[in-house]
Parts: C-alpha cells; sequence; structure tokens
C-alpha cells in the first residue's frame, strides 16, 4: 500500500538524517540542526527514491539525494518561519527553531543544513563525478535565485504589495517558493540512471500546483493539530491565494485537474510508477 511504503520512506530518511547530523560535533548547533530535522510528510525524499526505483536504482544509493533535498527543505522552513520572514512559531507540532532556541541559532541551522545538503550530494554513493555535479547543479538551480529563493521573494513582496496577485503572479511565486525543490525530487532518480528527465519535469510541475493548492485548501479546512502549523494566517494577511482566486470549489477542482496531468505524464512507466501516481493523488486529499 501507498500509505506503508510512504511509513517506509519516512523512517529510513529519518534515520539516514540522523545518523548524518549525529556525525557534526555535539554542541546547541547540532540539537537545532537535529530538531529541525524532525518530523513531516518526507515527499520530497519519496520521490526521488520512488523515481529511482523505477530504473531499478536501489533505495541505499539514491539516498543521500533524498536527504539532501529534505535537509535544504528543512533550513528554508527555519529561515521562512523566522521574525524577519513568515514569523511563524510552530512547525511539524512543535515549537519553531527560533522559539525554541533564539534566533541566531535559527539562522546558522538553517546555513548548516543548506551545506550539508550539498554535503551529501558528493557522496559516491550516487554515481560518477559527473552525475553528482549534475545534481549539485540542479539543487542550486532550483533552491536559489530562480528557485525556492526567489519563490520566497516574490511571496515577502506580495505582502505589501498595492494589489493582490493575479492567478498568473501566484503560480510563478509558486512554481518557486514549493515547485522547484519539487521538480528537483522528480527528476533525481532519471539523473541518477542518465535518463531523460523530461516525463518526471512535467510530473512534478502539475504535482508542485496541486501541492499548493492543497495547502491553500488546508489552510481554510485543516485542523491545526494534523497539520501541525497555525491555519488561517493567509486570509488573515489578506492574501491572494489559489482559494481567494478560485473560490474553494475552484481550488478543488484545478487540484483534481492538475493530479490528472501529474498522473499522465507518467504514463511512459506503465506500472512502474505507480507509487508516484499514488502520490499525486495523496497530495490533494491530504489532511496535513
Amino acid at each position: 500500500m501507498f500509505t506503508d511504503r510512504l511509513t517506509n520512506v519516512q523512517t529510513a530518511v529519518q534515520a539516514a538524517l540522523d545518523a548524518h547530523v549525529a556525525q557534526y560535533p555535539a554542541g546547541q548547533l547540532r540539537d537545532a540542526m537535529h530538531y529541525a530535522l524532525q518530523g513531516g510528510k518526507r515527499l520530497r525524499a519519496f520521490l526521488v527514491l520512488e523515481g529511482a526505483a523505477i530504473f531499478d536504482i536501489p533505495t541505499e544509493k539514491a539516498m543521500p539525494a533524498a536527504c539532501a533535498v529534505e535537509a535544504l527543505h528543512a533550513y528554508s522552513l527555519v529561515h521562512d518561519d523566522m521574525p524577519c520572514m513568515d514569523n511563524d512559531d510552530l512547525r511539524r507540532g512543535m515549537p519553531t527553531v527560533h522559539v525554541q532556541w533564539d534566533e541566531a541559532t535559527a539562522a546558522l541551522a538553517g546555513d548548516a543544513l543548506q551545506t550539508m545538503a550539498f554535503e551529501l550530494l558528493t557522496s559516491p554513493a550516487l554515481g560518477t563525478a559527473e552525475t553528482r555535479i549534475r545534481l549539485v547543479a540542479d539543487l542550486a538551480q532550483a533552491s536559489g535565485a530562480e528557485g525556492m529563493v526567489y519563490g520566497q521573494a516574490l511571496d515577502i513582496a506580495a505582502e505589501t504589495a498595492p494589489t493582490p496577485l493575479t492567478i498568473e503572479q501566484i503560480i510563478e511565486l509558486q512554481e518557486g517558493k514549493t515547485g522547484a525543490l519539487i521538480g528537483f525530487a522528480a527528476k533525481a532518480g532519471a539523473v541518477l540512471a542518465e535518463k531523460d528527465p523530461a516525463p518526471f519535469a512535467a510530473y512534478a510541475k502539475a504535482l508542485g500546483l496541486a501541492f499548493q493548492i492543497a495547502d491553500d485548501i488546508l489552510d481554510i479546512e485543516g485542523n491545526e493539530d494534523l497539520t501541525g502549523k497555525r491555519l488561517h494566517k493567509d486570509a488573515e494577511a489578506g492574501k491572494a491565494t489559489f482559494v481567494s482566486l478560485l473560490g474553494l470549489a475552484g481550488a478543488k477542482t484545478r487540484a483534481t485537474e492538475l493530479c490528472d496531468l501529474a498522473i499522465a505524464a507518467l504514463a511512459p512507466y506503465a506500472q512502474g510508477a505507480d507509487s508516484l501516481r499514488d502520490l499525486a493523488r495523496f497530495t490533494i486529499a491530504r489532511k496535513h
């Protein structure tokens, strides 16, 4: 079952992340890094490992790339939660890192998790030097000034914009902030196998937007005990979202359409990609 496989991935990835962080010098920085890496859905790691499995690449070979994208994602959450950005006090059901410690520790822990991600991508387990360089370049592009960080910059700018964002602007924002890392994760298996990543890029483009629409819906309908974070913040701040522009019913319809597009993109891989199809369905049906 999909949920069993996802649980297995969550357990394996958590163990691998914990083991890697344990290699660093003991102290508050390491404690904060370890804390920031706890929990989460691990959907990005799941994309890496299941994408690799399509090409018969074993979990242990793909694991460093799966851990890398999760470390990068964790860094982004630590920084996004800080008072200078989203100013959140709850993440994954726990106090955010700057609340648990302080802002300086949160900034440093995020910095260290970001560099840890690229350290992981140098692992010989991932294959040739050329493959590892490709993964490093892809993650840098996905996470930097034309990817995730760009999307976050657009999000911050939107808070003081004179008019709400249009649907096209929201898509551009979310394709950076959320979609870029999902794109890296979805393509990583093909990169490891030295195969064409284009079908996985198409899958990820639809999946990333569906994921964000689902988040916008959960911000309205969700339960904080399940989501592990504060809800209704976008509505209270008057920010434009997929729900505010499309309506709740329209957003749900669009999420379903995107799920169907993601599933269709995997047609070349027949039953081998069933777990990724299940992930697309899970993305729009999840409660957290």
